[in-house]
């Protein structure tokens, strides 16, 4: 049995030295995936790759117990929570931008007004993806996978237990809900 598969059965029993030991082989391929997540949220958080790679680390270590079954499945979570927390600091901005019951006055306004992403996009986004989750949960895994966290169709189909072409047809659906609900 190889290093990455016992820290998964370790991961899954709950371990946190495992979860990081884990962290620690996939890094680099975890902070591929959080620059391609904040790429995407260019302008809308002050999240910086490493930090994002270290705040998903964080949100695990707090669930306590994964339930994850390989390195495909590990890094399709890992994108998800990085996504999640994007989306958390998206609606972050957007209750400051509101005044969040905030008593603080702006004395200038051209730091909102050089912001150049709108920030209710990835809101929008999360929203989209969620509603699709509801109809078709496996979709929106796979848009995960693909898009969060830079899998190929061939490593998403052996996580899913699906075949490719199940993965390009779920895709190309999911693409196109998406891009009818975020007209």
């Amino acid at each position: 049995m190889g290093e990455l598969t016992t820290l998964i059965s370790e991961v899954r029993d709950g371990s946190d030295a495992a979860l990081g030991r884990l962290y620690e082989l996939l890094y680099a391929e975890l902070r591929r995936i959080a620059h391609a997540r904040l790429r995407h949220a260019e302008g809308l958080t002050q999240l910086q790759t490493t930090g994002l790679v270290n705040e998903s680390y964080l949100r695990l270590v707090k669930l306590g117990q994964l339930q994850v079954d390989d390195r495909a499945h590990f890094l399709a979570y890992a994108a998800r929570t990085m996504r999640s927390i994007v989306v958390d600091f998206a609606r972050e901005n957007m209750a400051e931008r509101r005044g969040a019951g905030a008593t603080h006055v702006t004395l200038s306004t051209t730091l909102a007004d050089s912001l150049s992403v709108d920030t209710s996009q990835i809101v929008r986004i999360h929203e989209a993806l969620e509603e699709l989750g509801a109809v078709e949960p496996r979709m929106v895994q796979v848009v995960e996978m693909r898009f969060f966290a830079g899998l190929d169709e061939k490593q998403i189909a052996e996580a899913l237990q699906v075949s490719t072409r199940t993965v390009e047809r779920d895709w190309d659906k999911a693409r196109a809900f998406l891009f009818n609900a975020l007209r």
